[in-house]
């Protein structure tokens, strides 16, 4: 197994990012890394620290590209940024995946223009994780990677969604739902609208609409929405799971008599908290794209670059990309568009744009 990691993205770099991928070699023995930034500087922490020299490679970069920066022009004049390398080392294919915490609208055009698409994928598509109440897992697709979508859009997400949970969460029917403002059929906007008999041609368990508040719920797998729906949901959810953890911590510790109460329930208590840690989940894997990458976040610890390497391991693992390839090979078959269109990747400001035809056309065509 041989990741590359973007040594200089994210707001706690270039030392979270040394930590975390100190803490995966240490994990796992059969890992190799390839570490991108400024060498002097990232051999000069890894001098002060001890790990298996033969499984850590450095390679020089001189550039970094800041997430204030306009991330389409930052990618062509800072050909020698530490995330333009690392796209570079990663499209050579000898690499199983990619990771960055860096600019998001620079990981997003990059991966397009660099790496180009799967076929029959007009947008690539940012999907995390979330824990269910069940204790099982559900996926948000898109969730910041499309501002604007079409449906045909939503319905290679909600394909690309459903095979993702079947290939790495082992489900065998994921349940697709399309986030709206009510559960019946003919409520919401009109990009809901037009979606939702095209999603029904799917061959796809689309069991319908949604609300948001259900989200967590454990009755739905895969969540199938816009970039700016599913970037707000993301983030008043996380919002949401830190807030009240803040207040129940805050509760316990209240009173004398509920710090006696706080020490019988710690353990189980720990245990259930800890579920709903999203740090824990790593990044958004970014679907739709000939190579695995893995956006963490800006503000990334050591721990989630960690959580990040070890979800480009699982998707390699579990051959998710070639998963993908194959049911998306078919989505023409589906019949549900076939318009030309332009396709437009947000990217902080800034948009990817090519001419293809959507069912049809990969980028590199």
């Amino acid at each position: 197994m041989n990741i590359i990691v973007d040594g200089f993205g994210g707001d706690k770099a270039p030392m979270e990012v040394i930590n975390g991928v100190l803490l995966a070699l240490y994990k796992y023995k059969d890992l190799k890394i390839t570490l991108v930034g400024y060498e002097d500087k990232l051999n000069e922490i890894l001098a002060t620290k001890s790990f298996d020299k033969e499984r850590l490679t450095v390679v020089n970069s001189t550039e970094v590209i800041d997430c204030n920066e306009a991330p389409i022009e930052a990618l062509r004049t800072k050909k020698d940024s530490s995330l333009v390398v690392a796209f570079d080392k990663l499209k050579t294919g000898e690499y199983d995946g990619m990771v960055s915490a860096g600019s998001t609208g620079a990981v997003l055009g990059g991966a397009v223009l660099k790496l180009g698409r799967i076929a029959n994928v007009a947008r690539p598509a940012l999907a995390p994780m979330l824990p269910t109440l069940t204790g099982g897992k559900v996926l948000i697709i898109d969730c910041g990677a499309n501002m604007d979508s079409r449906p045909v859009n939503l319905c290679q997400f909600a394909v690309m969604g459903s095979e993702f949970m079947k290939t790495v969460e082992g489900i065998e029917n994921p349940r697709v739902a399309l986030l709206s403002v009510g559960t019946e059929d003919a409520k919401g906007n009109q990009l809901v609208l037009d979606t939702f008999p095209m999603m029904k041609k799917l061959p796809i368990n689309f069991v319908g609409n949604m609300e948001a508040r259900d989200t967590l719920s454990g009755k739905y797998d895969v969540v199938v929405t816009d970039g700016f729906s599913g970037n707000i949901l993301l983030k008043s959810t996380e919002g949401a799971i830190k807030n009240l953890m803040h207040v129940i911590k805050g509760a316990l510790l209240s009173s004398f008599m509920s710090k006696i109460g706080a020490l019988i329930i710690k353990k189980p208590l720990k245990k259930t908290l800890k579920r709903y840690d999203y740090e824990a989940y790593g990044g958004s894997p970014l679907l739709g794209t000939k190579q695995l990458i893995v956006k963490s976040h800006g503000s990334s610890n050591a721990r989630q670059i960690l959580s990040s390497i070890e979800q480009i391991k699982n998707f390699s693992e579990s051959k998710l990309l070639e998963n993908l390839n194959s049911v998306m090979s078919k989505f023409k078959e589906y019949n549900v568009n076939e318009t030309t269109q332009e396709v437009k990747t947000e990217t902080q400001g800034e948009t990817v744009t090519e001419k293809a035809t959507e069912t049809e056309q990969s980028a590199d065509e």
